[in-house]
């Protein structure tokens, strides 16, 4: 009998620029690392970071709230948090402790439970953190690679990334509101022209077929967001140089990364990154904001069992 998981979910960051609320994809900047144990009673949380330790506060402690309540679980439950992923700069920190915290609940009762029903509940801990259920970064940090996000039911499809895609993300170093992607989501129109909403939509179609034929000058040169990105820029400072300096060092695409204020840049040549990083920062010291600037690609979810489950009994 399993008493202990231990899970990891990779960052992840969202909308890819015109995929508002349906594009996900998970990258290896950063990790959070959730650990499950059985006690005797109730639900408690340990962590060293700044986060909430009252479950109903905590996006990894309200899955394990849903999901002992669903399966009518009678063990208590520790969940150990380690974040690693910056909170509150667009790379799905909390999206990526619930992630964790459904994979390592799945595993540590036998569920097993498709990606699906995974990325769901996964999604129900976001209310903690946003007050409303967004499923793009949950999605991707669960199941890896690209994810589509439909709603209404449910269903997520997930694409296999080209193996040379590689993002450069700068991460400013500002201070951002605690209610970061409420207020981040309230500067989006409530209308929009259909000129806009058709290019969009043009641009997002391309970037699910450059995924699926594994064209990363596709991908990289439809990430064009004319409706959200424009609205949003305004509360990261120096945006349009960061973007103009990346383009001209070699960048495919760059866009904000889900709701912010970091912001990533598309390649597919290894050897222009570090050029691309540099070109980055410049952007943000020109507004006098300094930036942490990290190489990534594309990462395994943490549903995949190859690389992040630690059992500390029998294997499933």
């Amino acid at each position: 009998m399993v008493s202990k998981v231990t899970v990891k979910a990779p960052s992840s960051t969202a909308n890819l620029g015109p995929g508002f609320d349906v594009f996900g994809l998970a990258m290896d900047a950063f990790y959070d690392t959730v650990t499950l144990t059985k006690i005797k009673k109730g639900i408690k949380i340990i962590t060293e970071d700044s986060i909430p330790a009252n479950p109903e506060k905590n996006t990894a402690g309200l899955v394990v709230k849903n999901m002992k309540k669903k399966f009518k679980i009678k063990d208590g439950i520790g969940i150990k948090i380690k974040k690693g992923i910056p909170a509150g700069f667009g790379m799905g920190s909390s999206a990526a402790s619930a992630a964790a915290a459904a994979v390592a609940f799945d595993k540590l009762f036998g569920l097993r439970l498709n990606g699906n029903s995974l990325v769901e509940f996964a999604g129900s801990g976001e209310k903690a953190s946003a007050g409303t259920i967004h499923y793009d970064n949950v999605a991707a940090s669960v199941l890896g690679g690209f994810v589509i996000v439909r709603t209404d039911p449910l269903d997520v499809i997930r694409i296999e990334p080209p193996e040379n895609l590689r993002m450069c993300v700068a991460v400013p170093t500002i201070d951002v509101p605690k209610k970061k992607t409420k207020v981040s989501r309230g500067v989006i129109p409530k209308k929009i022209k259909l000129s806009d909403s058709i290019l969009n939509l043009s641009n997002a179609s391309a970037i699910v077929a450059g995924f699926l034929n594994k064209d990363t000058e596709l991908i990289g040169n439809s990430i064009k967001d004319v409706i959200v990105e424009p609205a949003r820029q305004r509360m990261i400072p120096g945006f349009s140089k960061v973007k103009q300096n990346a383009i001209r060092a070699g960048a495919l695409g760059v866009t904000i990364s889900g709701a912010g204020p970091s912001v990533i840049a598309f390649s597919k040549n290894s050897d222009s990154l570090k050029k691309i990083c540099r070109a980055m920062s410049k952007g943000f010291t020109s507004s006098n904001t300094k930036c942490q600037t990290i190489i990534c690609k594309p990462s395994k979810g943490a549903a995949d069992k190859r690389k992040y489950y630690e059992k500390s009994s029998c294997c499933f």
